[in-house]
């Protein structure tokens, strides 16, 4: 499976991403950068870092830096530390960015690869929503487009009403709902149910010790957030939950409905089911122990 992920690496992304570089039957054709857990040069850099240590050659677009109709952001340094990578601080520039841009990028692989070609979004969706304003065939040529986000049954975690990649930039989110490509939505619905904790982090850097090891350590900041927040013992697999539905998409339970993002007021970023809206793929429930399995399996591969 041919599969790009726009990304804003990011804890969770760094774990999606490595295991889409450990699992054979993806073809990672590239990642596209949008603003996020980090600003969105620090994402295109922990982007090229992380293709270099796993191995992978593939190129890095950066998007968006801000929301659209927006000028400014401000990181979830708390959740994923100053620069992305939790404790990590001292991230190396690798490499350069490709010339073309996220949306100019997408727009082109999809053309490259029509019928082909599917698209993880794991952060804000500004930059889906600029390759569809950018070429209305997008939709069309792409196989599937997959999202990290909503929380469409269950309460949000950024608000009480709203997921963090969608409230990040819910216009854009909404732009998308409004006339999607075949989509498949993987929310908290889903992923919450899928922790990871301690004892698994560890079990998984004694099996690999160099990328397994690093997801460990910068993971220790994320953990912390997660235990002081909700009292929880472990994180949930956002990111790579997507990436497996990818693939693996037997491993959910899902309904079909329009969904509709509120925009303005108290309840932005909320995503309610839209029966007027044209249909997608909402994952409601998912093996999350097979999740949790098949991720680890993966990864531990990994030097």
């Amino acid at each position: 499976m041919k599969l790009i992920i726009d990304t804003d690496p990011g804890i969770d992304d760094a774990m999606a991403i490595s295991y889409a570089a450990a699992a054979s039957e993806i073809d990672l054709l590239g990642l596209t950068t949008v603003f996020g857990n980090t600003h969105v040069h620090q994402s295109s850099r922990n982007a090229r870092y992380l293709l270099h240590r796993l191995a992978v050659e593939a190129p890095v677009a950066e998007g968006a830096p801000f929301a659209l109709g927006r000028t400014d952001h401000a990181p979830s340094e708390r959740v994923h530390g100053p620069e992305g990578f939790g404790d990590l601080t001292d991230i190396p520039e690798v490499g350069t960015n490709h010339s073309l841009d996220a949306a100019a990028f997408l727009v082109e692989m999809a053309k490259a690869h029509r019928g082909e070609l599917v698209v993880c979004a794991v952060g804000p969706l500004t930059n889906i929503a600029a390759a569809m304003r950018l070429d209305p065939e997008f939709s069309r040529n792409i196989k599937r487009l997959v999202i990290m986000g909503g929380a469409v049954f269950c309460p949000g975690n950024i608000t009480e009403h709203a997921e963090a990649n969608i409230y990040h930039d819910a216009a854009a989110a909404d732009e998308v709902f409004s006339s999607p490509p075949d989509t498949v939505l993987v929310g908290l619905d889903v992923t919450l149910k899928t922790l990871y904790e301690t004892a698994d982090f560890e079990a998984l850097a004694r099996r690999s010790a160099d990328i397994g090891g690093f997801l460990r350590d910068i993971s220790r900041f994320y953990l912390n957030f997660y235990k002081e927040i909700g009292g929880l013992e472990g994180c949930g697999l956002h990111d790579s939950t997507a990436v497996i539905a990818c693939t693996h998409d037997g491993m959910f339970d899902m309904v079909e409905t329009g969904v509709k993002v509120t925009t303005i007021g108290s309840e932005i970023g909320a995503t309610r089911p839209d029966p007027s809206r044209p249909p997608i793929r909402v994952c409601r429930d998912v093996d999350g122990a097979g999740v949790v399995q098949l991720f680890t399996e993966r990864v531990a591969s990994l030097p």
